[in-house]
C-alpha cells in the first residue's frame, strides 16, 4: 500500500510539530542540568504521567499484545505480567514517593544517599551506570530498526528510491528509514531536554488516543450483532490448570502458535509470573526513562500521583486499539498476509490489519501515532542515557566544577554520541546481536535481589549491592553463553519461557552473593543510614537505625504503612486489570462483562481515593 497524500501530510505535520517543540523549548532547557534532565522539577504530575504513558505505547509491544489478544482472547490480559505490568501499582502506592524524596538527578546518584561514599559505593555507582547505558543502548539500537521494518510496509522503498536513486541493499533499508525518523526524536530531545520530551509526548498521546478510539469503533461495527467466531474459553479471562483453548475448528495454525509459546500449563506459568513480578516490582524502577519521570516531579506526592495516572490513562486507551485490531484480524483472517519467509508470523497481524482495513486519513493519523510512540520511547531512553553520562561520569569524575554553558555543550555532544553509537550497533546488529542480548539480559536478570534489599534491610551495604548484582549478572548470562543449559534444566518447557523458570536460580545465587558480601564487610556509615532513613522513611527491617534516630529526635514517627500499602497494591492491581479487560469486552460486544468491569473499576477508584489518594499529603511531610 502506498500512502495517500493526506496520510503523508498528517505524518509530516506531526514531524514538523516535534521540530517546533524542540526549538521553542531549547532556551528553557539550558538553564541548568536540573532544567535539562528533570524539567526543573516544575512540570505538573499529570503531564509527566501522560508522557510516561506515551513512552510505554511502543510499536513492538503493541504488535506483541495484538498477537496475544488474537490468540488467547481475554486470557491475554495476564501475560503482560511477565514484564510485570503491575509494577506501576507498587510505584503508585509507595515506591515513587520513596524515590522522589531522595532529591537526586539519576538512579546512580541515588546510590550515595543510601550507601555513602567509599570504594563499595563507587563500585555500586559504576555498575548502575553500566546497567543504564548498556540497556539504553540496546533499546535505542534495536528500536529504530523495528520502526524501519514497520514503515517499509506502508512506504515502499521502490517508490521512495524512484526519487532518491540510492544504491542501497534491501537489507539496510529499514535502518535508513529508522535513522530518518530517529533524527526528529534526536532533535527535540537534545535541544529541549525533559520539558521538550514531555510536551512532545502529550501531543503523541493525543494522537494515539484518537487513533485507538477510531480503530475500536471500526472493529466494534465489524463485530456487529453476530459476535466473534472464536473457540470456547476465548472470551473468559479466568483459567484452570491448563489453557483449554482449541482453535482446531477455527484457525488450525493458531494451535501451533500456542504450542510454540508454551503457555498451555497456564496456572504454573501464572504463579511463576506473579512470583517474579512481585519481586521485580518491590525492587523499584530500573534506571531508565520511568525513573527519570519520577525524579522530575515536583514532590513525593506528585510522584505517586504520576505513577497512578499512567495506569488510568494507558490501559483503557491502549487496549481499545489492541482489542480492535484483534477483532478485525479474527473476522478478516483469510485476507491478511501473515507469511514471512514462507512461514506464518502472527506478529504481522498488526501491520497487515492496518494495511488492509484502516482508511485514508486515519491511516496517516495512526502511523503518525505509532511513529510518535517510537519517538517517545526513544526520546525518554536517550534523555536517561544523557543524564547518566553527564551527571554520573562527566560532572562526577571529569569536570565537577563545570559551568552551565559547559554542561549544555556536554549534553548536546553526549546525546549525539549516544545516538551515533546506537545506530552503529543497530546497523551491525547481525554481528553484535548475541553480545547485546547477553549483556542486556544478564543486567536485567541480576538486578532484582540487590535492589530489593537496598530498600528494606538496614544492614545491606554497597559491597553487598555490587556483588549481588555482579553474581546475578553472571548467572543470568550463563544461558546465553551455554545454549544447552536451559534445555537440559527444563526439557519439558517451550524455549521461550524457560528463562522464566530459570529466574529462581538467578534470584537464589544473587541473594546469596548480596548477603554474603554484606556480612563479610563493614556496615554502611551510621550517619548515612540515619539520614537516608529520616529522609526516605521506608518500612522494613530498620529497627537498629530507627532506635538511634528516636534517641536523637523523639518526635520522629516511623513508617507504619506496610499493611495498608500491601492492601492498596492488591486493590490497585485488580483495578488496573479491570481497566485492561473493560475495553476488550466492549469491542467484542460482551456488554454484561464490560459492565461488571466498569463497576469494579469505578468502585475500586473510590476505595483508592479513600485509602491512598486522600493520604498522599503525608508523603510530603
Amino acid at each position: 500500500m502506498t500512502l495517500h497524500f493526506i496520510d503523508v501530510f498528517i505524518i509530516l505535520l506531526y514531524l514538523a510539530a516535534t521540530i517546533f517543540i524542540g526549538t521553542f523549548l531549547s532556551r528553557r532547557a539550558t538553564k541548568n542540568k536540573e532544567s535539562y534532565f528533570l524539567g526543573g522539577n516544575t512540570l505538573p504530575w499529570y503531564m509527566l504521567g501522560l508522557s510516561n504513558a506515551s513512552g510505554m505505547f511502543d510499536i513492538s509491544g503493541t504488535m506483541w499484545l495484538v498477537t496475544l489478544a488474537f490468540v488467547y482472547g481475554l486470557k491475554s490480559i495476564w501475560i503482560p505480567w511477565l514484564w510485570p505490568v503491575f509494577n506501576q501499582i507498587f510505584l503508585m502506592v509507595f515506591l515513587s514517593a520513596w524515590l522522589r524524596r531522595s532529591n537526586v538527578t539519576t538512579g546512580a546518584q541515588w546510590i550515595e544517599t543510601r550507601f555513602g561514599i567509599g570504594t563499595g559505593s563507587s563500585l555500586s555507582h559504576g555498575i548502575v551506570v553500566v546497567f543504564a547505558l548498556i540497556s539504553g543502548l540496546g533499546f535505542l539500537a534495536y528500536g529504530f530498526i523495528g520502526l524501519g521494518k514497520f514503515m517499509m510496509i506502508f512506504i515502499p522503498w521502490e517508490y521512495v528510491n524512484s526519487f532518491l536513486q540510492l544504491d542501497i541493499s534491501l537489507e539496510y533499508v529499514p535502518h535508513l528509514y529508522g535513522v530518518v525518523f530517529t533524527m526528529f526524536a534526536v532533535f527535540y530531545t537534545v535541544l529541549g531536554g525533559m520539558t521538550s520530551i514531555v510536551w512532545a509526548d502529550v501531543l503523541q498521546y493525543t494522537i494515539m488516543t484518537i487513533a485507538s478510539i477510531a480503530i475500536a469503533i471500526i472493529a466494534y461495527n465489524a463485530v456487529g450483532a453476530e459476535g466473534l467466531n472464536v473457540p470456547e474459553g476465548w472470551m473468559n479471562p479466568f483459567f484452570g490448570g491448563s489453557l483449554d483453548i482449541n482453535w482446531g475448528n477455527y484457525i488450525t495454525e493458531v494451535n501451533n502458535k500456542i504450542a510454540e509459546d508454551g503457555y498451555s500449563l497456564f496456572s504454573a506459568m501464572f504463579m511463576m509470573m506473579l512470583f517474579k513480578g512481585v519481586l521485580i516490582s518491590i525492587a523499584g524502577p530500573a534506571p531508565n526513562y520511568d525513573m527519570q519521570k519520577i525524579l522530575a516531579t515536583k514532590s513525593p506526592s506528585e510522584a505517586a500521583k504520576m505513577s497512578g495516572f499512567v495506569s488510568a490513562i494507558l490501559m483503557p486507551v491502549r487496549y481499545l486499539m489492541i482489542a480492535g485490531f484483534a477483532a478485525l484480524a479474527i473476522i478478516y483472517y483469510d485476507q491478511l498476509n501473515l507469511l514471512v519467509a514462507g512461514k506464518i508470523d502472527f506478529e504481522q497481524i498488526l501491520p497487515s490489519t492496518i494495511d488492509k482495513f484502516v482508511p485514508t486519513g486515519l491511516l496517516g493519523l495512526l502511523l503518525a501515532g505509532l511513529i510518535a510512540a517510537f519517538m517517545s520511547t526513544f526520546a525518554g531512553t536517550l534523555n536517561a542515557a544523557q543524564a547518566y553520562v553527564t551527571n554520573d561520569i562527566y560532572l562526577k569524575y571529569i569536570n565537577p566544577d563545570s559551568s552551565t554553558n559547559s554542561v549544555k555543550i556536554t549534553n548536546y555532544v553526549v546525546g549525539i554520541i549516544v545516538v551515533v553509537v546506537s545506530i552503529f550497533l543497530g546497523i551491525q546488529a547481525k554481528n553484535v546481536n548475541q553480545v547485546l542480548q547477553i549483556i542486556v539480559s544478564a543486567l536485567w536478570g541480576g538486578y532484582t535481589a540487590s535492589n530489593v534489599l537496598k530498600w528494606y534491610w538496614w544492614r545491606f551495604n554497597s559491597n553487598g549491592y555490587f556483588w549481588g548484582m555482579l553474581s546475578g549478572i553472571i548467572v543470568a548470562a550463563c544461558p546465553m553463553i551455554f545454549p544447552d543449559l536451559l534445555p537440559s534444566l527444563f526439557p519439558n518447557f517451550a524455549p521461550d519461557i524457560r528463562i522464566l523458570y530459570y529466574f529462581p536460580v538467578i534470584l537464589i545465587i544473587s541473594t546469596v552473593g548480596s548477603i554474603a558480601a554484606t556480612l563479610l564487610t563493614d556496615p554502611t556509615d551510621e550517619e548515612t543510614l540515619k539520614a537516608f532513613y529520616k529522609n526516605v522513611r521506608p518500612w522494613g527491617f530498620w529497627k537498629p537505625i530507627h532506635e538511634k534516630v528516636i534517641a536523637e529526635n523523639p518526635a520522629f514517627v516511623r513508617n507504619k504503612n506496610f499493611k495498608m500499602d500491601m492492601i492498596n497494591v492488591a486493590i490497585g492491581t485488580v483495578w488496573q486489570t479491570a481497566l485492561v479487560a473493560l475495553p476488550m469486552f466492549l469491542v467484542f460486544h460482551e456488554f454484561l462483562y464490560g459492565f461488571i468491569c466498569a463497576v469494579i473499576a469505578c468502585a475500586l477508584t473510590l476505595v483508592l481515593k479513600k485509602t491512598w489518594w486522600n493520604k498522599l499529603s503525608e508523603q510530603d511531610a
